[in-house]
């Protein structure tokens, strides 16, 4: 009996194991999650759920083609005083053809790029905080295109429509009605790659007209993006981006972000992964003025422990206000089960730019425990 479950179980998910051949498939699979923040500095205790549930299915064709298709879910609510909030959203809704070469994806999705891990110039299009075990963000909804070359190069198109609200970086949001679009190369240089970016948009001003009088509800955006990475002993990144409004805004008028980053595992027991990334951001009104910079440091450690746990730590420095952030997390692995207990002790003003789904929980002192449960 055990032997027929295991082969119904394979016959389902990886028909291609058992004939040869590969053939439809449709999944259905979930994720689970529920968490408790206490924070010490203002004795104030939060409870939280999420679920997001995913259906996708896999028809394959001749010559190496494929349609693909995902929709998720994203139900979530919180408890904070005995203020209940949630909400019911999509989360994934596309589809995708794809051939050995090329692939072209259209709907809600996650599309995100470049060479730097934590922070990141090119966080165009996602929110992601490295804090974040669930790495949740936000997707867009747009067309994307890429083609692969067979010495590794790839080239990127896409085109967005229906994005109002800020993503990524952006202070303000798009303009209704008016559609984004860019491309990316991507090239390899010997032992790491390299690529550009553009970018562009109409922003809205509507929350910039009361601070700055603006006579006008809408600007041309225009982004360039450089990234490359080598892996030398160590691995070497830089990423910056430069974001030019082609009317003058005050201070968002040439907004520049440069990265500089390095990772390496020491051989120390299981093996001790470290990231240093260092971030400069300026808004001037001149094109690299860098007349008031804000620059952050960020210092990652990991350590496996065994088969099942692994220890981290995040530390954030402000330049500026010689602030430190600090982040740790004990996390414990099963099958389908992982468990988080996770400390922070950071300045209760936040410096530091929100990159996920959620507020902010992480200002001040605080513990939070999160149980997740993917099926």
């Amino acid at each position: 009996m055990n032997k027929l479950v295991i082969i119904a179980a394979l016959m389902c998910t990886y028909p291609s194991i058992l004939n040869g051949q590969e053939k439809d498939t449709l999944i259905y699979k979930g994720q689970l999650s529920a968490w408790g923040n206490y924070n010490l500095s203002n004795e104030n205790f939060m409870l939280g759920g999420r679920y997001i549930p995913e259906l996708s299915y896999q028809r394959f064709f001749k010559q190496n083609q494929s349609l693909n298709l995902e929709a998720s879910g994203n139900l979530y609510g919180t408890l904070n005083e005995n203020t209940p909030d949630g909400d019911i959203k999509p989360y994934r809704a596309w589809a995708r053809y794809a051939t050995s070469q090329f692939e072209v994806r259209a709907g809600l999705q996650k599309i995100n790029f470049g060479s730097a891990t934590m922070l990141r110039p090119l966080m165009w299009f996602d929110q992601m905080d490295p804090r974040d075990p669930l790495q949740l963000t936000n997707g867009v909804w747009g067309l994307l295109g890429k083609y692969y070359f067979l010495n590794n190069a790839n080239i990127w198109v896409w085109g967005l429509y229906g994005n109002k609200e800020p993503k990524g970086w952006e202070v303000l949001g798009t303009h209704s009605g008016y559609p984004e679009f860019g491309g990316r190369v991507q090239l390899p240089i010997g032992i790491g790659e390299t690529a550009l970016t553009y970018h562009h948009r109409k922003a809205n001003t509507q929350n910039l007209n009361d601070i700055l009088e603006l006579s006008f509800e809408k600007y041309a955006e225009n982004r360039l993006g450089f990234d490359t990475k080598i892996d030398w002993v160590v691995g070497l990144w830089f990423e910056g981006a430069w974001i030019n409004s082609q009317k003058e805004v005050g201070h968002f008028t040439n907004q520049t972000l440069l990265n500089t980053g390095m990772d390496y595992t020491f051989g120390i027991g299981n093996g001790l992964l470290a990231v240093y990334e260092h971030l400069i951001v300026s808004s001037d009104i001149k094109p690299f003025e860098f007349a008031s910079p804000f620059q952050f440091s960020l210092l990652s450690l990991s350590y496996p422990i065994g088969l099942f746990d692994n220890l981290s730590a995040i530390f954030y420095y402000s330049w500026n206000s010689n602030d430190v952030y600090s982040f740790f997390n004990w996390q414990r692995t099963y099958n389908k089960l992982s468990f988080h207990v996770m400390a922070y002790w950071n300045p209760e003003t936040f410096d530091l730019p929100q990159q996920n789904l959620g507020n902010n929980l992480f200002g001040g002192k605080g513990i939070q425990v999160m149980l997740v449960f993917n099926h």
